[in-house]
């Protein structure tokens, strides 16, 4: 019977800039040269957030002071089963230094390149870079209300929303591309990340996001998007999840959490399914389907990244 998995810590020091802390695997060691959070295995019967603390110290030099729970990785490097729980650390005291001659750098999430880091530590990058909501357009929006959806996209880009699907089947695919073309100006500018709902073609044209399927998701066998540009994944079970994991998807929506009024005949999860699903699937994971803003905490609770909606997220027109 195999062991327990290998239970490590890593700490995602935040500074007040918003920058994130990063450390150069040394040479000699397994992905040497790969940067990761720092961190370290927890020793037996020790506390996990003692087990940080006293990593960032031997490592770093610095006390740690406070922290919350950012994501849980299950991660297997060839025959190593390890369990990469991560922290996101708000306060400590002391300048972090490179005590084991290490590589540091500080950087901002959304201007790391994940291909730099070691592969299990690409899911922390993205749960740090990923907002608590993800707004879906409604599928019943026609083309003739293209003005009237231009206008709530980018009230709610300028309101703080940061990553929204373009989900609109009623329209053809490339009115649907130039809709946009349009917002992605403003996207830009205040940092949002738009995702073409399976249009992968589309996606990499205009250098947007793209968020696949569960049929799309099957046939795949890669990444479809170059790692600077998100994909997302419609995820209904362990085995959709387990697909997105291998073709490199950055985030799943796993649903229905709750009844919908779309989907009445589906039966949900609920909250205790979701986070056994959540958190074995080795990504950030958004909670679908009955979602409002008001669940996010207890979505957070429930080990998801954030809640996803359509119509509980957007202001009637």
């Amino acid at each position: 019977m195999a062991g327990a998995p290998l239970h490590v810590l890593a700490g995602a020091l935040r500074d007040r800039e918003g920058r994130v802390l990063l450390a150069e695997r040394p040479a000699g060691k397994h992905l040497a040269g790969l940067w990761e959070f720092p961190g370290g295995k927890r020793e037996p019967g020790e506390a996990p957030l003692a087990a940080l603390a006293r990593e960032l110290d031997e490592e770093l030099g610095v006390a740690l002071v406070d922290a919350e729970p950012l994501i849980r990785v299950p991660w297997h490097y060839h025959e190593r089963e390890l369990l990469l729980d991560a922290w996101c650390v708000t306060q400590w005291r002391g300048e972090p230094r490179p005590l084991e001659g290490q590589g540091l750098q500080w950087c901002l999430p959304m201007q790391a390149d994940p291909a730099t880091l070691a592969p299990a530590d690409r899911a922390i990058l993205q749960a740090l870079r990923l907002p608590p909501h993800y707004l879906v357009t409604p599928a019943d929006v026609l083309p003739a209300e293209r003005e009237l959806w231009l206008e709530q996209i980018g009230r709610a880009i300028e309101a703080g929303e940061r990553l929204l699907q373009l989900r609109l089947p009623r329209w053809p695919r490339e009115e649907v591309r130039e809709f946009a073309a349009a917002l992605l100006p403003s996207a830009r500018r205040h940092g949002a990340q738009l995702l073409l709902n399976a249009d992968i073609e589309g996606a990499q044209a205009l250098g947007v996001g793209v968020h696949l399927t569960g049929a799309q998701l099957a046939a795949l066998a890669e990444r479809p998007l170059p790692l600077l540009q998100v994909v997302g994944a419609s995820c209904h079970d362990a085995v959709q999840l387990a697909q997105a994991l291998r073709v490199g998807a950055d985030f799943a929506s796993l649903s229905p959490v709750a009844v919908t009024a779309s989907h009445p005949q589906a039966a949900p999860l609920g909250w205790g399914s979701f986070q056994a699903l959540a958190e074995a699937a080795a990504m950030p994971v958004y909670a679908l389907g009955g979602m409002t803003p008001a669940q996010l905490a207890q979505a957070r609770a429930a080990g998801a990244q954030g809640v996803a909606g359509i119509r509980g997220f957007w202001p009637a027109p």
